[in-house]
């Protein structure tokens, strides 16, 4: 496949069966996936050294998150100043996301990712500052959380890029889900960690390890062997980009229907910072280290998410729709628990499902992109899926201080579930299949057929 500015930007062909398989490139030579097992990916010295310093910053990520919840909680006493905050980390990739992936495209990223990692850290240590002298303000945190949605404009699609250039398009899938494995380990000791220190020592420490965390991918960048990246041609600058990144999407069905489920799914369903900490305060009447085991529990079921996504040769788009029903029809079960140990045992599947689709989406839309509009294409996937937060955060906030966190709750995942069950009927269609049952003993329940010729096509058949 031509990987070069001029390359050919039409869509892939179709699967035979779209909702069975995973979208696929033009050039299945190019990205068979290669077996040897969950963690073959870490064979590769670059990689190694990604995933290393990721992990660092991503616990130091995790701490910085659950400290900034309870600060702003603790300032405001406001579960709608939480969504506001959370809001501003993620508007700047709802008004300039695509720019972040022109700007991949363009640019080596292995450089991107130096600029945006230091900078990420001196946001971190800014906040630390502030809050440990104890001049800390709520606008204070607003505005740092702005210049960090700043910095990941082009952070995350250059990351999300950068994997294929470190593994090639062979492994792509199994790093993809590697990150999303680290990332969610990392929420494993963060929020705990986090916990721990906001009740002994307050909420700067853990703003201050986040910021020193970042020294850690640095150095994993600048030991990286240049020479063993998978050569990738840049997009030279020219006019017309980003209408033309749109216009690819729009007429890939591969690509459009995911990223609109993807973003759904990121607008109402993925609010935890809102709702965890609500119910933590408000319902069972607990403290800052209650939030963090929840989040702890989100973890464990996310980590095991991901990891079962890396076993996986493909992904079939049955599995991303049903991750996406299951995960928000569990939100709602969970909203209307009564019980404390009954809430916190749902986080766990709901982790599952959440990772499961996320890296299935992920890795789905990347495989079936040309790798000259990757950066675009990965860019729009971001911002629908973290743009989105700046409408849902608020609004799932004011929803959870108006009529109670089990409303709001409850709401994010139905309306996940009823998205998930309409892009599922769309793909379905798209791919001239149906859904037929079959209750004997025995046989699938359920099964995609090909769709019977309608009498119009019946006809034209005949006088063809």
């Amino acid at each position: 496949m031509s990987t070069g500015p001029g390359a050919d930007s039409a869509p892939a062909p179709a699967p035979n069966n779209p909702a069975d398989s995973a979208p696929g490139p033009a050039s299945a030579a190019t990205t068979a996936p290669t077996r040897g097992g969950t963690f073959r990916s870490l064979r590769i010295r670059n990689y190694r050294l990604f995933a290393t310093g990721a992990v660092i910053s991503n616990t130091g990520t995790w701490m910085s998150r659950i400290a900034q919840d309870w600060l702003v909680l603790s300032l405001t006493g406001s579960s709608t100043a939480v969504g506001i905050t959370t809001a501003l980390q993620f508007l700047p990739m709802l008004l300039f996301g695509l720019y972040g992936g022109v700007i991949a495209d363009r640019y080596p990223r292995r450089l991107l990712l130096l600029f945006t990692q230091a900078a990420l850290g001196l946001c971190g240590l800014a906040l630390a500052a502030l809050t440990l002298s104890g001049h800390v303000q709520v606008w204070h945190v607003y505005l740092i959380a702005f210049l960090l949605g700043m910095v990941t404009v082009v952070d995350n699609p250059t990351r999300q890029v950068f994997v294929n250039e470190m593994v090639g398009p062979k492994d792509l899938r199994n790093a993809v889900s590697l990150n999303s494995a680290n990332f969610q380990s990392a929420r494993l000791i963060g929020p705990a960690v986090a916990g721990v220190l906001i009740t002994a020592v307050g909420s700067g420490w853990a703003f201050l390890i986040n910021g020193l965390s970042f020294g850690a991918p640095l150095i994993g960048l600048l030991l990286m062997r240049t020479g063993e990246l998978h050569k990738v041609e840049r997009t030279p600058r020219g006019k017309g980009q980003l209408r033309e990144g749109l216009r690819y999407v729009a007429g890939n069905p591969e690509l459009i229907w995911p990223i609109v489920l993807v973003g759904f799914i990121g607008t109402f369903g993925f609010n935890f910072p809102i709702w965890l900490s609500a119910f933590a305060d408000d319902v069972f009447q607990a403290g800052p280290g209650t939030y963090g085991l929840l989040n702890t529990l989100i973890a464990i079921g996310s980590v095991t998410g991901a990891l079962l996504a890396a076993r996986r040769v493909v992904a079939r788009r049955r599995l991303l729709v049903g991750a996406a029903l299951l995960f928000g029809l569990l939100e709602a079960v969970a909203a209307a628990t009564p019980y404390f140990w009954l809430f916190a045992a749902l986080m766990v599947p709901i982790g599952i499902f959440s990772l499961t689709f996320n890296v299935t989406a992920n890795s789905s839309v990347q495989l079936a992109t040309d790798p000259a509009m990757r950066g675009r294409v990965m860019s729009l996937f971001m911002m629908v899926f973290v743009g989105g937060t700046p409408i849902g955060g608020p609004l799932m906030g004011w929803l959870t201080d108006t009529c109670g966190p089990r409303i709001g709750f409850a709401a994010g995942g139905l309306i996940s579930a009823a998205a998930a069950a309409a892009v599922g009927l769309i793909l379905v269609r798209a791919g001239g299949l149906r859904v037929k049952l079959d209750l004997r003993r025995g046989h699938p329940h359920m099964v995609f057929v090909p769709r019977a010729p309608d009498a119009e096509d019946k006809e034209l058949a005949a006088t063809a």
